[in-house]
C-alpha cells in the first residue's frame, strides 16, 4: 500500500485546490468570463521512486472558476488514482492590472477506488500584490484535511514571480503543508499568450528530498 505520510499526502494536498500548475503557492486570479484552461504536469522524486501525473481542466462559470483535478501517483510498484472538484472565487481585484487581489479556493479529494475513511479537502485564501507590472508576490493561508483520517493541518506559503520579458518568468516559493517545508525555484516559458510551459526543482522536508516538475498550461475559449 502506498505510504500515507510524506510524498503522496503532500501531493494530494498540493494538487486538490490549486490553479497555479505544479507550483504550491497559488495566485489570487481566476479565468475571465467564458474562458477555460487545462493544466497537464508531472513531478518525479527519483529517491522515492515516485511519480505524480496531474490533469486539471477548469472553466469560468458565472462569478466563479470551477475545476476538476485528476491525479495518478505511482510509487514503488503501487498506484493511486485521485479525483477532486475545485472552486475558486476572486472577491477582490478581478481586473488584470489590479495591484491587490484576494480569493477563496476550496476543493475535495477522493481516492479511486475508495479505500475507506474520509475524503480529503483543502481551503486556501490566496492574496496577490503587484508592486510593478513585471513583479508579483503571492501569499497563501489555509488548511488541509488528510484523505482517510480527515486530520486537519495548516498550510501556507509565499512566492514571487518576476517577468524578465514577454516570454520568460522566474518563480521562487517557500511553502508548508502537512508539517513539511518545501522550497521551489523554476520558470515559466510562454510559447504564445495562451500556452506556456513550467519547469521547476524543489527540496522538501528535513531530509531535503529533491523533485523535478514539468507542466503545460493552455487557456482557450471564444
Amino acid at each position: 500500500m502506498i505510504r500515507r505520510i510524506a510524498w503522496p499526502a503532500l501531493w494530494l494536498a498540493a494538487a486538490s485546490a490549486q490553479a497555479g500548475g505544479h507550483f504550491d503557492v497559488d495566485d489570487a486570479g481566476m479565468l475571465d468570463p467564458g474562458r477555460c484552461q487545462y493544466e497537464l504536469w508531472g513531478t518525479r522524486v527519483r529517491s522515492e521512486q515516485t511519480t505524480l501525473w496531474h490533469l486539471g481542466p477548469a472553466c469560468r462559470v458565472g462569478p466563479v472558476e470551477l475545476g476538476l483535478n485528476i491525479e495518478r501517483i505511482d510509487m514503488a510498484g503501487d498506484r493511486l488514482h485521485v479525483l477532486g472538484p475545485q472552486l475558486k472565487w476572486t472577491f477582490l481585484g478581478q481586473a488584470a492590472d489590479a495591484r491587490w487581489s484576494a480569493a477563496l479556493s476550496m476543493g475535495a479529494t477522493f481516492e479511486l477506488p475508495r479505500r475507506g475513511g474520509r475524503a480529503g479537502g483543502q481551503f486556501v485564501v490566496p492574496v496577490t500584490w503587484r508592486p510593478t507590472d513585471s513583479l508579483q508576490m503571492h501569499a497563501n493561508l489555509g488548511a488541509d484535511w488528510a484523505p482517510g483520517t480527515g486530520a486537519r493541518s495548516g498550510r501556507g506559503g509565499l512566492a514571487g514571480e518576476w517577468a524578465l520579458n514577454d516570454t520568460v518568468t522566474l518563480i521562487a516559493e517557500r511553502h508548508r503543508a502537512f508539517g513539511l517545508w518545501t522550497s521551489r525555484v523554476g520558470a515559466r516559458f510562454s510559447l504564445t499568450p495562451l500556452i506556456s510551459i513550467d519547469l521547476s526543482a524543489a527540496r522538501t522536508g528535513p531530509a531535503g528530498v529533491h523533485s523535478v516538475s514539468v507542466g503545460l498550461n493552455h487557456e482557450f475559449g471564444p
